[in-house]
């Protein structure tokens, strides 16, 4: 089951979160901080109770009052663990503000209005979270989800390798990625590669471009062009100097404007299989079958890029 994106929701919010949580999933938070808060809190629990208090995987709590913080915890069977605690304050009383939390495989990253703010390594398993909390001093506008697995999700089996110098991006996330952005596919492509493209489509967007390119020549093996006054998803190869057969059928086109997205590009033996936001799109036989020498990944066009990750 889909998490639907939750619109202006009564506070204080508890939530449930379907299918628990996945390496890629991204929560986006938009709110507005009123300028009497105090303090906040989102909290993602494994279950509802509240006698006992359900344990509690990732506890995000800015606080301003006297020297303004952002405090990180964890509780577990009633006890709570060792703080992490923030002196830096990436919100301000009166003004909107959005967060994203991104679930990788041993860490939450949390970026708050576009720059990265701070990670917090996993000490409950993300997988039993299944309960989304946010109380406090807050008025929510928007809840989103992005990239949860589905049992008929062809990449929820992938083998979940930690990040490490094999990934594009592997330096924590400071800031939006440059568009246009190009990266180097360390020891190029080859069958069980997966490739992650995290952003958000900009207000009035014409089209954005991902490309799977060879650095030795012009060859494009994989380029993927979705286009918004259309609303198709063009798939095509550039190779020996030309451009190939367009490939356009798809049953939804998955992009909307101002709308995080999630692209998700697996390299399988014969073909590229592509998901969007967490569901499976579209098949691409390779046409270039050299896979270890596609070695740079391109992305440009009307979006801000938020993350790029191999595995």
């Amino acid at each position: 089951m889909d998490n639907p994106t939750i619109f202006n929701p009564v506070m204080p919010f508890l939530g449930a979160i379907f299918g628990g949580f996945c390496r890629g999933q991204m929560i986006a938070i938009q709110g507005i901080l009123p300028k009497e808060s105090e303090r906040f809190q989102v909290d993602f629990q494994l279950g509802c109770s509240t006698q006992p208090r359900a344990d509690v995987a990732f506890h995000f709590n800015p606080r301003f009052r006297r020297s303004e913080c952002v405090i990180c915890n964890t509780l577990e069977k009633g006890k709570w663990g060792h703080e992490l605690k923030v002196y830096e304050m990436p919100f301000k009383k009166g003004e909107p503000f959005e967060i994203i939390f991104f679930v990788m495989v041993d860490k939450f990253k949390v970026a708050v209005n576009g720059k990265h703010f701070l990670e917090y390594q996993h000490r409950l398993s993300p997988d039993r979270v299944d309960t989304l909390g946010i109380s406090g001093v807050v008025q929510i506008q928007t809840i989103g989800f992005l990239g949860n697995s589905e049992l008929d999700n062809p990449y929820s089996d992938l083998p979940i390798k930690k990040t490490n110098s094999n990934g594009i991006h592997s330096k924590p996330l400071k800031a939006l990625l440059a568009v246009p952005y190009m990266g180097k596919i360390k020891d190029g492509l080859s069958p069980g590669r997966v490739i992650t493209v995290q952003g958000k489509i900009k207000k009035y967007p014409d089209r954005f471009t991902i490309n799977l390119q060879v650095s030795d020549s012009n060859d494009i093996p994989l380029h993927l062009n979705p286009r918004f006054k259309e609303r198709i998803f063009i798939r095509n190869s550039y190779l020996h100097q030309s451009w190939g057969e367009e490939e356009r059928k798809i049953d939804d086109f998955p992009f909307n404007p101002e709308a995080y997205f999630e692209v998700i590009i697996y390299c399988s033996p014969d073909c590229f299989k592509i998901a969007a936001n967490g569901k499976h799109v579209v098949e691409y036989k390779h046409r270039f079958t050299d896979l270890n020498k596609i070695d740079v990944l391109q992305v440009e066009g009307d979006i801000q890029l938020i993350d790029v990750q191999t595995w």
